[in-house]
């Protein structure tokens, strides 16, 4: 047995007293009796892992909705109407999941009511765990907020039995405070919600452009038009494979029926010219801020011609670096 096992216990204790060696962080005791670590860093979890946090907060009605959709769009984990007591424990998740959940937002407003005035405990706690976190408070002028309820025929959620302006003075009162300790404030009195989107990019979306998300639907039209397409191509000027009897029982994923399809005088020609037509309003797209596009491709049933074109046309946008899903929505519904 060494010196230090044979020391007695009442000994090795002083010791770390001294040199501060193997002391456990300081507990406390709760009213239950139970004892609670205070240790300021989360247990277990590397700092480097401890996600980025950024909270969305400002006047109802100045476009922290618009500012939130944004961030989801630029690939952060957005949460609405957090309690502010839980975003101690949101970013703790976050930094289990592995790197899974890097950046998180979080939208905290008066809608939480009495959670609001939690706010100023958590961000003191996100602080001691050296979180990295920024306030992005959404300002607008009274006028231009009054507008916004008036034309959506909404009340405020402050204003009670009173007015609109009542309601939009107790929550300049309420937040006043936090838009003190906000790391950017954006005043959108004068923004429409494509310039307010711009200024959200330029502040977070860093060097890279935004991309664009694309979702690719085949369809037939006698099942109707899809509701959610933003474009629609039409494949009816080709023939239709279904009248070829040793075609008719596949469907366009099959290698005979998309050589048939793109064999047929002007698919090629269709094909090129509509990706590049997709190009430039992509690139449109980007800049009016929207992310996503569904592209609907149809023909009678939705099982040969549009499924051919939709996976050759999914081919092109991968090609082209836009991140892009195809869907087949009434493939094997005949």
């Amino acid at each position: 047995m060494s010196e230090h096992e044979k020391r007695p216990t009442a000994d090795r204790d002083q010791t770390h007293k001294e040199t501060g060696e193997d002391q456990a962080p300081p507990e406390e005791t709760q009213d239950n009796g139970a004892e609670v670590s205070t240790d300021s860093t989360t247990p277990g979890v590397p700092e480097a892992a401890i996600p980025e946090l950024v909270i969305i907060s400002g006047m109802s009605g100045a476009g922290r909705s618009t500012a939130a959709k944004c961030l989801e769009d630029l690939g952060w984990f957005v949460v609405d109407n957090l309690p502010p007591a839980l975003i101690p424990t949101m970013v703790e998740l976050g930094a289990r999941s592995q790197g899974n959940v890097a950046r998180i937002a979080v939208v905290v407003d008066v809608r939480g009511r009495r959670f609001f005035d939690n706010l100023r405990d958590s961000l003191a706690d996100l602080e001691s765990k050296n979180v990295t976190r920024r306030i992005v408070f959404l300002e607008s002028s009274d006028d231009a907020l009054v507008r916004r309820f008036e034309s959506v025929r909404r009340p405020h959620p402050l204003q009670g039995d009173g007015r609109i302006v009542d309601g939009i003075d107790a929550e300049r009162e309420l937040l006043r405070e936090l838009r003190g300790d906000a790391d950017l404030v954006i005043d959108t009195s004068s923004l429409n919600v494509h310039e307010l989107r711009a200024k959200m990019d330029a502040q977070f979306a860093g060097e890279e452009e935004p991309e664009l998300r694309a979702t690719v639907m085949s369809f037939g039209f006698k099942y109707g038009l899809p509701v959610d397409a933003d474009l629609v191509a039409d494949m009816r000027f080709l023939p239709n494979p279904h009248w070829i009897p040793e075609l008719r029982p596949f469907n366009g994923l099959n290698e005979e029926v998309s050589a048939y399809v793109f064999n047929q005088p002007g698919a090629k020609e269709f094909l090129d010219r509509y990706a590049e037509l997709l190009r430039l309003i992509a690139a449109g797209y980007r800049r009016e801020g929207k992310r996503y596009v569904t592209i609907a491709i149809g023909c009678t049933g939705g099982k040969h011609r549009s499924v051919a074109t939709a996976e050759k046309l999914a081919a092109r946008l991968v090609a082209e670096g836009v991140e892009t899903v195809v869907v087949h929505r009434d493939m094997g519904r005949e």
